[in-house]
């Protein structure tokens, strides 16, 4: 489970030692961000010492089996939601928030970053092209479906910050303040028409409703609780209804995922279903008919508790209105991230930040196949396509 660990922004954007393939105009991209910087041991949250550079790794989804486009480096986190990239529609450049860093007095300590990376995906070889600071330890974050605007969730200072986009260009145009430092916002989703955004806060249990007008966000005041530590949300891509995780405890209890309403004024909690222990992350897929929702399942704890398991869950639910039934489910690899959706809705990637590694499965819709295994070059923990 991702906790408040303090994580160093590896400024080098240089491209790994390994055969690149350029982006083809046909390609589906999925971009991972994988954390050097964080371990397990045993269960026990470690950090590194001497780690490697974090790396973010770029994907052909669209491929058969998916195959792995590039890999570069950039200051990546598993401290957060799995939305910590976050792509353009058009998959012209991907956003990657770095929110911990190594602390430079104490190498066996981490501390708080500021960083996004922004990756101009159409390069030949995909490649950083700029770095841009937001508030403390940014995490989730979405950009609009006009491709205009980002806003990303700071957690450790309690905002969320405004990015315009023009030109592959991040420009500072504000941020939207709480008013509580240790609210922790951490992820943060636009409804499709961009008018609206809301943010899950894990440090006092809220999701607000922030208005969005042209470059001008505020926050409404308006908000919704859930249940304990919300987390990822995934707004539909009809912008009628939304699926959170809440992160509980962290004690081996049954955890839930809850779905909000949006088409009521203002938005609410209309349900709220028991899932395995820790749901990590929750993405729409591409027609809005199933949502996946990714559980850690115990598997981040020492092998010696009681609710200990070896892998994770993959779970999907139809989503018919407001309510959600299983559909499927299958185990994947331990201290489960991020999942996404092909947009054909018949492949999705779960990752793995213990075993740096994607399991590919295939989905018909009743059933969940694994098919393969990508490794990637660090602790998988942040995944995003350009259509969640």
């Amino acid at each position: 489970m991702k906790r408040h660990h303090q994580w160093p922004p590896v400024i080098a954007c240089a491209l790994l030692a390994l055969p690149l393939l350029t982006v083809g105009a046909s390609a589906q991209i999925a971009v991972s961000a994988n954390d050097n910087k964080a371990a397990l041991v045993n269960g026990v949250g470690t950090v590194v010492q001497n780690p490697a550079s974090d790396t973010v790794t770029i994907i052909d989804l669209s491929a058969k089996p998916p195959k792995v486009i590039a890999e570069l480096k950039a200051p990546t986190s598993v401290v957060g939601p799995p939305q910590s990239v976050a792509i353009t529609r058009d998959e012209s450049i991907a956003l990657v928030t770095g929110a911990i860093k190594i602390d430079p007095a104490d190498p066996k300590k981490t501390t708080a970053n500021n960083q996004i990376s922004v990756i101009d995906l159409k390069a030949k070889p995909p490649v950083v092209i700029a770095t841009v600071e937001a508030g403390a330890a940014p995490s989730g974050l979405s950009i609009n479906a006009a491709g205009t605007l980002a806003l990303v969730a700071n957690r450790n200072d309690g905002t969320v910050s405004v990015f315009t986009i023009a030109n592959k260009t991040l420009t500072a145009a504000g941020k939207v303040d709480f008013g509580n430092p240790k609210s922790g916002p951490s992820h943060v989703a636009f409804t499709p028409d961009g008018k609206m955004a809301l943010v899950t806060r894990d440090g006092d249990h809220r999701i607000s409703v922030l208005s969005v007008d042209g470059t001008k966000v505020e926050d409404t005041k308006q908000f919704m609780v859930a249940g304990f530590r919300p987390y990822s949300v995934a707004i539909s891509p009809k912008g009628t209804v939304a699926v959170l995780t809440n992160q509980g405890g962290g004690q081996g209890d049954t955890d839930m995922i809850s779905v909000i309403d949006l088409k009521v004024n203002p938005p609410r909690i209309v349900d709220t279903i028991t899932v395995e222990q820790i749901p990590e992350g929750a993405t729409m897929s591409p027609d809005g008919s199933y949502v996946a929702v990714t559980m850690q399942n115990g598997s981040n704890k020492p092998s010696s508790h009681p609710n200990y398991h070896k892998g994770s869950i993959l779970s999907i639910f139809r989503i018919n209105g407001t309510k959600l039934t299983p559909a499927a489910k299958a185990e994947f690899g331990a201290w489960g991230q991020g999942v996404v959706w092909s947009k054909d809705g018949k492949t999705l990637l779960a990752q793995s930040m213990a075993e740096k590694s994607i399991d590919v499965f295939a989905f018909t819709g009743k059933a969940l196949k694994k098919t393969g295994t990508i490794k990637v070059g660090g602790g998988a923990a942040g995944i995003r396509t350009a259509f969640d």
